[in-house]
This record gives C-alpha cells, structure tokens and sequence, in this order.
C-alpha cells in the first residue's frame, strides 16, 4: 500500500474529516452517550470494531453485490457485525451495555458506518478499507471522549468513580449539556483549521548571496 495515502486515510479520519467534529455524522448517539466517559468510550469501541469488520467485507464483496440492493446489503453485514458487538458486551460487559441500552443496536443505522460503506469501502481495496474504518472509528472515539470527559467532570465533578471536583455544573450533565460542549468543541476546530499557516522566512539563494559579496569585495 502507498504510504502517502495511506497518511491521507488516517488524516481525514482523524482530524480533517473527523465524524464528528467536522462532518456531523452520528449525532443522536454522540449527544446521548458522552455523559460519561466510560459511556462514550465503550461507545466510540464498539463503532469502531462494526466499522473496521463491515468495511472488509463490504470492500471484499463489492464486485459481487449488485448496484441496486447495494444499502440492503450493507445494512445487512453490518447489523451481523453489530450483533456480534452487542452480545460480547452483554456476556463479558454487562453494566456497560446496559448503560448505553438501544444505542448499541442503533448502530446498524448509524450514518458513520452507512456513509464510509458507500463512499469508501465499496470502492476500495481491503487493506484501505480497514484502516479508513481504524481511523474513522478513532477519530469518533476520541472525540466522543473528549466530550464524555468534559461532561462528566464538569458536570458530575468526577472521572471514573473518583471525586474531583467540589463544584457541579448540572448544566452540562443534562442534555442541552451535550449541545453545548458539542458546539464549544466544533468551535474550537473550525477556529483552528481557519487560521492562516505560519509563513516560514525564505532562506537566501547561494548565488544572490555570493554575488552580494563580491559586490562588497569591489567597493571596498
């Protein structure tokens, strides 16, 4: 596989086309899950796996699935994937899947995995496939987590059980508090990928900088 595109795959998932951040893709359960952290990241896990196993094997039968039932098709891998997913989390996770309850199933319809299917992985290779659905299932995890950080802190004044924070925020663990973190964070990127690059001074080419001293030399 080609290395710069294999750079480019992990850029777009990670920070130029992140899910969420950028394209706005699963927002019900980015708003819904990342109340806590453990939530979001149990989430974030969970989509990746379902992203990285359908877009093999979409990508393995994309010559083979006809055009006309192709999103039938998709939604049919991915909802075995996605099954897979939930009873694991049951048998070995059960606080956890029932914590995050109907939006595990949801998955199968989640725009993320619908939308890199279509786009991505019924046009590429296996290999591609795979790492596109890495990076994209890492660029929604981190920032789901991200959120689930700042909500639980703020707005619960704990991370994982222990106690941080003597002030709560109760403003932020409710659910316009998804909103508001969602957009402050939007902000921020849209901020920073709208800032001019640094322009780094040019160095001098040899020759000017030879034909300047010899200059010197004739003057003096």
């Amino acid at each position: 596989m080609d290395k710069t595109r294999m750079k480019e795959i992990v850029l777009n998932g990670l920070i130029l086309q992140n899910p969420i951040l950028v394209l706005f893709l699963g927002m019900c359960s980015t708003l819904a899950v990342s109340t806590s952290l453990t939530n979001a990241l149990g989430m974030g896990l969970s989509t990746t796996m379902v992203l990285i196993c359908s877009n093999v094997v979409i990508s393995l039968l994309r010559k083979a699935i006809p055009k006309e039932v192709r999103i039938a098709c998709y939604v049919v891998i991915i909802a075995g994937f996605v099954t897979i997913v939930e009873l694991c989390l049951k048998a070995y996770l059960p606080a956890l899947s029932e914590s995050l309850g109907l939006f595990i199933p949801l998955i199968v319809v989640n725009c993320i995995i619908l939308g890199r299917a279509e786009a991505f992985a019924s046009k590429e290779t296996p290999g591609y496939a795979a790492l596109d659905g890495l990076s994209m299932g890492l660029g929604f995890t981190g920032a789901l987590c991200i959120m689930g950080f700042i909500r639980e802190l703020l707005g619960s004044g704990s991370i994982l059980g222990h106690e941080i924070l003597p002030v709560k925020v109760m403003l932020l663990a409710a659910p316009c508090g998804g909103f508001l973190v969602l957009g402050s964070l939007v902000a921020l990127v849209q901020y920073l990928r709208a800032r001019p690059p640094k322009e780094t001074p040019k160095a001098e080419p040899e020759a000017v900088k030879e034909e300047v001293a010899v200059k010197g030399g004739d003057a003096q």
